[in-house]
């Protein structure tokens, strides 16, 4: 079996597994034949679920790996041991196509339910040590439950094409796009946010314990965490009305994007009727100890790699390349939401409309916990909340030279000068939000709300970043776990704040 081969991460009992504890191993892994015989280890994995077999150096010994390997701990610490092994039981006595399309979309769906109600539960109550509100073991048992899918191997085997569609089911149901429920009534306020999945995964300190990694495989992502605990919830707004709010997380990579992952999941509570969508919100995790609400998104993408090492528009010799002619550099929507072609169409720019005074106002961080190292100059709040302007461009569209405009944006609201938008006719490089995923999805979005004609809130909440710990090697710490908690309680609040100002 070639070590990338999925059996490697499997449990030994369909049953969800107790938590491992520091110093015991977790259980050995069985062989594909022996998960049913119904995978073949032969089968190509991603890039993703390649990195199911990487273990850390051992926290307390880093000159030795880790027991087990770094997903699986992961797992294990989030109380989903047995999810993927029961999947497989499941889907070896499975005999069709059809079937197992349908079995994928039902556990998809019970992996989403099963990460919110861990992160909505008090710590005390949930299964495996890592707390409630940790976004990782949705992700990593989401990618190790896709390398099962991937390499199930029925009689008559699959094409290309239907094993593609078979994952992507799964992987649209486990992030919660199918679960979004807003209810009608006119003294309801329908809200709908995304959150992200962990990126940055490759790389980081290493150790001297061979064949481990670097530690950036540890990273999760606030985003995340906030939608996990934000999903399904109700919340009593300013003027006595309920906000019910959904959550659903978007991939770190292109293809799902230009599949369409987010359209179809926002873009029909865009459309007129009674469950019509109040407040259409994007968040993602950035950098710092501020929130940056972001006020120009850009059409251009894909300079950095994804999850998956893709990157469809890379700096060559060092230079951006144009996005005039080159649909690689331009975020190109699926002709069932508009399509497009050419360099106008979409525009370049799409433009927040963020109730940005009354998010700034609320005082969102006052009764937020700081967590340790937190930088932000105000003591009495946790994170600042600034209405970030800055953008990049291409003035001329023909030429690689770069400006960049409102830079740094002033951290105080109203700014003493109005913000200078795009240059009519310029091309975008990157919003506030740069031009990596988090801008696309922020793109995204409002291009839908335009297009639709709609004149509700919408835009992108950048967090900071999370990435604080303590040791070199440990899957998670006290710090660690703070900055998750503070910046998902802050989040929140400011889904709150848009919720409040809703007509």
């Amino acid at each position: 079996m070639r070590a990338g081969a999925v059996a490697l991460a499997l449990t030994a009992t369909a049953a969800l597994a107790a938590p491992a504890t520091a110093a015991a191993p977790l259980p050995a892994a069985p062989t594909a034949a022996q998960g049913g015989g119904c995978l073949d280890p032969d089968l190509p994995l991603s890039v993703e679920e390649r990195r199911l077999t990487a273990r850390l150096p051992d926290a307390a010994d880093p000159t030795v790996p880790a027991t087990a390997t770094y997903a699986r701990t992961v797992i294990e610490g989030g109380g989903l041991g047995g999810f993927t092994a029961a999947l497989t039981d499941r889907l070896c006595r499975t005999r069709t196509l059809a079937g197992a399309t349908a079995l994928a979309e039902r556990r998809g769906e019970a992996l989403w339910d099963a990460a919110v109600r861990r992160a909505q539960s008090d710590d005390d109550a949930v299964r495996g040590d890592l707390p409630a509100t940790d976004d990782r073991p949705l992700y990593w048992t989401r990618v190790e439950a896709m390398a099962v899918l991937r390499q199930w191997d029925p009689r008559g085997g699959l094409t290309d094409e239907q094993r593609a569609e078979l994952v992507e089911t799964f992987d649209r149901a486990s992030r919660g796009m199918h679960d979004i429920d807003l209810p009608a009534g006119r003294d309801v306020v329908r809200v709908i946010v995304s959150g992200f999945d962990v990126y940055t995964l490759d790389g980081g300190t290493t150790g001297p314990a061979p064949g481990t990694v670097g530690n950036n495989i540890r990273h999760g992502n606030p985003s995340g965490a906030t939608a996990l605990t934000l999903d399904g919830t109700r919340y009593r707004t300013d003027d006595g009305r309920i906000a019910h709010i959904e959550a659903y997380t978007l991939p770190v990579s292109y293809r799902e994007f230009a599949d369409g992952y987010l359209e179809d999941t926002v873009g029909p509570f865009l459309e007129p009727g009674p469950r019509q969508v109040d407040a259409s919100l994007t968040v993602s995790q950035a950098g710092g100890s501020q929130f940056n609400l972001e006020q120009w998104n850009a059409r251009y993408h894909g300079v950095s790699p994804g999850n998956d090492g893709i990157a469809p528009c890379p700096r060559v010799g060092g230079v951006a390349q144009l996005a005039l002619d080159n649909p690689g550099c331009n975020v190109q929507v699926v002709d069932r939401w508009g399509g497009g072609d050419g360099l106008t169409d979409p525009p370049q720019w799409t433009t927040a409309s963020l109730p940005v005074a009354e998010m700034i106002a609320a005082d969102t961080g006052a009764d937020v916990p700081r967590p340790p190292g937190d930088t932000w100059p105000d003591p009495d709040v946790a994170f600042g909340v600034v209405w970030n302007t800055s953008y990049t461009q291409f003035r001329d569209c023909t030429s690689p030279a770069l400006s960049t405009v409102n830079s740094p944006p002033e951290v105080t609201y109203p700014p003493s000068t109005p913000p200078v938008p795009p240059a009519d006719g310029s091309c975008s490089f990157s919003g506030g939000g740069g031009n990596y995923l988090s801008n696309e999805s922020a793109y995204r979005n409002t291009l839908l709300r335009d297009r639709a004609g709609l004149d509700i809130p919408a835009g992108h909440i950048h967090t900071p970043d999370m990435q604080h710990f303590e040791t070199d090697f440990g899957v998670s710490d006290p710090t660690f776990d703070a900055w998750r908690t503070s910046i998902a309680a802050q989040a929140r609040n400011l889904v709150h704040a848009v919720a409040d100002t809703v007509d």
